[in-house]
């Protein structure tokens, strides 16, 4: 039996783009999934599809309505899953969304929305889930990106909430870790997506850079198919690593940064 046979795994923001991947490669692998986004139509959508590719008696997909900003549908997200399974092993807090804009133009009410979002909404998720997932000695994933370890020019309040998202895993890490709960922040680049816009942008970067308007911002990176990071995900996740940065080269950007800020800022001018 495979290490996610019988596992039930929640991933918010699972009805489309990498939450959607992640929660196939989990149901590949034979673990029960419960995705879980505000939006119905596009949920029961990719249930069907995961049911369809990966369908296997006695396998599940639970497809639950709800906004991580609301405390409400939070506490029904899980009190579901525990009504269904019985248990929980693993959260993916995937639930969240980029930005555009400079940081001087970024009004105090837009950070507040990608911090209520982005942040809060994991803190909210991981609190209602933490007793279930120690007790499984389980997996909590938060999904950063690049920017939750450097932040970049022209992603309005992205980075500031996905450096929050890292510090909160770090302490979760040092204070969960000897209770046996496995916490691991996931930091990839652009990923390829099916189902993704690549004009999503194109409102918020009007008078920004031309770079602005692509994927992470135009960081020169190759493009990252889901499949191969998911891959790495899970892998990474067997093996209880405390962070997964994808692609790997990346980490050399964090370090001389964090050495010398002044080469770090070259760097990031010449990579975005």
């Amino acid at each position: 039996m495979g290490y996610w046979q019988e596992k039930v795994v929640v991933v918010t923001g699972g009805s489309t783009g990498l939450g959607r991947a992640m929660a196939q490669g989990f149901a590949a692998n034979g673990a029960h999934v419960v995705i879980a986004a505000r939006t119905f139509d596009d949920l029961q959508a990719t249930a069907a599809e995961i049911r369809r590719q990966y369908g296997a008696p006695g396998r599940e997909v639970l497809p639950v309505a709800c906004d991580v900003t609301k405390a409400e549908d939070v506490e029904r997200l899980f009190a579901e899953t525990l009504a269904r399974f019985g248990r929980l092993d693993v959260l993916v807090n995937n639930a969240g969304r980029s930005a555009r804009g400079q940081a001087i133009d970024t009004t105090p009410e837009e950070f507040q929305q990608l911090w209520e979002l982005n942040f809060l909404g994991a803190v909210r998720c991981t609190r209602a889930a933490i007793k279930h997932l120690l007790a499984a000695g389980g997996h909590l994933i938060n999904l950063g990106s690049l920017s939750a370890k450097s932040a970049s020019r022209y992603l309005g309040a992205y980075p500031v909430s996905k450096h929050a998202l890292a510090a909160y895993t770090q302490q979760l890490r040092l204070e969960l870790a000897p209770h046996g709960l496995h916490v691991m922040l996931v930091c990839p680049g652009p990923v390829v997506l099916q189902d993704r816009d690549e004009n999503r942008y194109e409102a918020q970067s009007a008078g920004l850079p031309e770079s602005a308007r692509k994927p992470g911002g135009g960081v020169k990176l190759g493009a990252i198919k889901a499949t191969d990071f998911v891959r790495q995900l899970l892998r990474a996740c067997e093996k209880r690593a405390p962070e997964l940065v994808y692609p790997r080269r990346a980490r050399l950007l964090f370090i001389l940064s964090q050495i010398s800020p002044k080469l770090g800022d070259w760097l990031l001018r010449r990579w975005t």
